[in-house]
């Protein structure tokens, strides 16, 4: 797979988020920004992204996933510390 291709399988599957892709092959790295990520724990965060590419990932299609989500506040912030 490709990067794109796991952004719009995301984006297809996740409303309202913004995602960044980095990777290839079947190992990635997931950023992902929305408001669908207010008021959850860090591991039902990672549940509802791992969720929504678990068809990709019971195929072998997606073998190693690395995910951080951020709410906009959070992604802001974050960003802000980076510069």
């Amino acid at each position: 797979m490709q990067p794109n291709e796991v952004k719009a399988l995301l984006e297809s599957r996740i409303s309202g988020c913004e995602f960044h892709i980095q990777g290839e092959g079947c190992n990635f790295q997931v950023i992902a920004v929305g408001e669908a990520f207010e008021g959850l724990s860090p591991v039902k965060r990672q549940q509802l992204v791992y969720a929504a590419l678990s068809e990709e990932i019971a195929s072998g299609a997606l073998h190693a996933i690395s995910i951080k989500t951020f709410t906009p506040t959070q992604w802001q912030t974050a960003s802000e510390n980076a510069e």
